[in-house]
Protein backbone atom coordinates (compact mmCIF):
# COMPACT_ATOMS: atom_id res chain seq x y z
CA UNK A 1 0.00 0.00 0.00
CA UNK A 2 1.20 3.53 -0.72
CA UNK A 3 1.92 6.17 1.87
CA UNK A 4 -1.10 8.26 2.84
CA UNK A 5 -0.44 11.60 4.55
CA UNK A 6 -3.32 13.73 5.82
CA UNK A 7 -3.61 17.12 7.55
CA UNK A 8 -4.69 16.90 11.20
CA UNK A 9 -5.74 19.53 13.74
CA UNK A 10 -5.90 18.80 17.46
CA UNK A 11 -7.21 21.24 20.05
CA UNK A 12 -7.83 21.24 23.77
CA UNK A 13 -11.45 20.78 24.82
CA UNK A 14 -10.98 23.04 27.85
CA UNK A 15 -9.09 25.77 25.95
CA UNK A 16 -9.77 25.68 22.17
CA UNK A 17 -7.13 28.38 21.60
CA UNK A 18 -4.51 25.73 22.46
CA UNK A 19 -4.13 23.73 19.24
CA UNK A 20 -1.67 22.14 16.87
CA UNK A 21 -1.90 21.37 13.16
CA UNK A 22 0.36 18.99 11.29
CA UNK A 23 0.56 16.38 8.57
CA UNK A 24 0.39 12.78 9.77
CA UNK A 25 0.89 9.42 8.11
CA UNK A 26 -2.02 6.98 8.17
CA UNK A 27 -0.92 3.74 9.83
CA UNK A 28 -3.62 1.08 10.19
CA UNK A 29 -1.24 -0.88 12.42
CA UNK A 30 -1.18 1.95 14.97
CA UNK A 31 -3.80 2.17 17.70
CA UNK A 32 -4.64 5.86 18.00
CA UNK A 33 -3.29 9.29 17.22
CA UNK A 34 0.42 9.07 18.03
CA UNK A 35 2.17 12.40 18.63
CA UNK A 36 5.63 13.40 19.85
CA UNK A 37 5.87 14.29 23.53
CA UNK A 38 7.51 17.55 22.46
CA UNK A 39 4.08 18.78 21.27
CA UNK A 40 2.20 18.01 24.49
CA UNK A 41 2.78 21.42 26.07
CA UNK A 42 1.19 23.19 23.07
CA UNK A 43 -2.20 21.74 24.05
CA UNK A 44 -1.89 22.91 27.65
CA UNK A 45 -2.88 20.80 30.62
CA UNK A 46 -5.01 17.87 29.51
CA UNK A 47 -7.35 16.13 31.95
CA UNK A 48 -6.49 12.75 33.40
CA UNK A 49 -3.35 11.63 31.55
CA UNK A 50 -2.71 7.90 31.88
CA UNK A 51 0.80 6.44 31.73
CA UNK A 52 0.94 3.31 29.56
CA UNK A 53 3.49 1.21 27.74
CA UNK A 54 3.16 0.67 24.01
CA UNK A 55 4.90 -1.65 21.61
CA UNK A 56 6.42 0.03 18.56
CA UNK A 57 6.68 -1.40 15.05
CA UNK A 58 10.25 -2.53 15.80
CA UNK A 59 8.95 -4.37 18.91
CA UNK A 60 10.40 -1.99 21.49
CA UNK A 61 8.21 -1.32 24.52
CA UNK A 62 8.22 2.39 25.35
CA UNK A 63 6.40 4.58 27.89
CA UNK A 64 3.61 6.82 26.62
CA UNK A 65 0.93 9.14 27.96
CA UNK A 66 -2.67 8.77 26.82
CA UNK A 67 -4.37 12.16 27.14
CA UNK A 68 -7.79 13.50 26.40
CA UNK A 69 -10.35 14.32 25.55
CA UNK A 70 -9.19 16.55 22.72
CA UNK A 71 -10.88 17.66 19.52
CA UNK A 72 -9.46 15.88 16.48
CA UNK A 73 -10.04 16.96 12.89
CA UNK A 74 -8.57 14.69 10.20
CA UNK A 75 -8.67 16.46 6.84
CA UNK A 76 -12.21 17.52 5.95
CA UNK A 77 -13.76 14.53 7.70
CA UNK A 78 -16.01 14.55 10.75
CA UNK A 79 -14.46 16.24 13.81
CA UNK A 80 -14.48 14.03 16.91
CA UNK A 81 -13.52 14.00 20.56
CA UNK A 82 -10.81 11.47 21.29
CA UNK A 83 -7.49 10.78 22.93
CA UNK A 84 -3.93 11.32 21.82
CA UNK A 85 -0.94 9.18 22.70
CA UNK A 86 2.27 11.09 23.37
CA UNK A 87 5.57 9.24 23.02
CA UNK A 88 9.17 10.34 23.01
CA UNK A 89 10.32 10.35 19.41
CA UNK A 90 13.24 11.80 17.55
CA UNK A 91 12.58 14.05 14.56
CA UNK A 92 13.54 12.50 11.23
CA UNK A 93 14.82 14.23 8.11
CA UNK A 94 11.42 15.92 7.62
CA UNK A 95 10.72 16.48 11.33
CA UNK A 96 8.45 14.43 13.56
CA UNK A 97 6.31 11.70 12.04
CA UNK A 98 2.95 11.57 13.84
CA UNK A 99 0.62 8.68 13.04
CA UNK A 100 -3.14 8.40 12.55
CA UNK A 101 -4.15 4.93 13.68
CA UNK A 102 -7.19 2.79 13.05
CA UNK A 103 -9.28 3.94 16.05
CA UNK A 104 -9.12 7.56 14.89
CA UNK A 105 -10.06 6.53 11.35
CA UNK A 106 -13.07 4.65 12.72
CA UNK A 107 -14.16 7.52 14.99
CA UNK A 108 -13.98 10.01 12.12
CA UNK A 109 -15.89 7.72 9.76
CA UNK A 110 -12.92 7.27 7.43
CA UNK A 111 -12.02 4.27 5.30
CA UNK A 112 -9.10 3.73 2.96
CA UNK A 113 -9.88 3.29 -0.72
CA UNK A 114 -7.37 0.58 -1.57
CA UNK A 115 -7.54 1.29 -5.31
CA UNK A 116 -6.80 5.02 -5.21
CA UNK A 117 -4.87 4.97 -1.89
CA UNK A 118 -6.99 7.82 -0.57
CA UNK A 119 -9.12 8.37 2.50
CA UNK A 120 -12.86 8.48 1.88
CA UNK A 121 -15.87 9.04 4.10
CA UNK A 122 -17.47 5.85 5.31
CA UNK A 123 -20.88 5.50 3.72
CA UNK A 124 -22.52 3.56 6.55
CA UNK A 125 -21.73 2.72 10.15
CA UNK A 126 -22.32 -0.89 11.17
CA UNK A 127 -24.88 -1.64 13.88
CA UNK A 128 -24.88 -5.36 13.26
CA UNK A 129 -23.85 -7.98 15.74
CA UNK A 130 -23.53 -11.71 15.41
CA UNK A 131 -24.88 -13.49 18.47
CA UNK A 132 -27.38 -16.16 19.44
CA UNK A 133 -29.98 -13.37 19.84
CA UNK A 134 -29.39 -11.97 16.37
CA UNK A 135 -31.96 -12.62 13.69
CA UNK A 136 -31.35 -13.66 10.10
CA UNK A 137 -28.46 -11.80 8.53
CA UNK A 138 -26.88 -11.03 11.90
CA UNK A 139 -29.01 -7.94 12.66
CA UNK A 140 -30.47 -7.41 16.10
CA UNK A 141 -34.17 -7.93 16.53
CA UNK A 142 -36.32 -5.53 18.54
CA UNK A 143 -37.77 -7.15 21.65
Amino acid sequence: MGKIVVPVAVSSVTDPTRSITFDAMVDTGAFGLILPSAWKEALGPLPEPVAVEIETADQRVVPADVCGPVRIQVGEFRRVLGEVIFIDMQPGVRGYEPLVGYTILELCGIVIDMVSHQLVARKYFDVKRTSPRAGAGGTLEAR
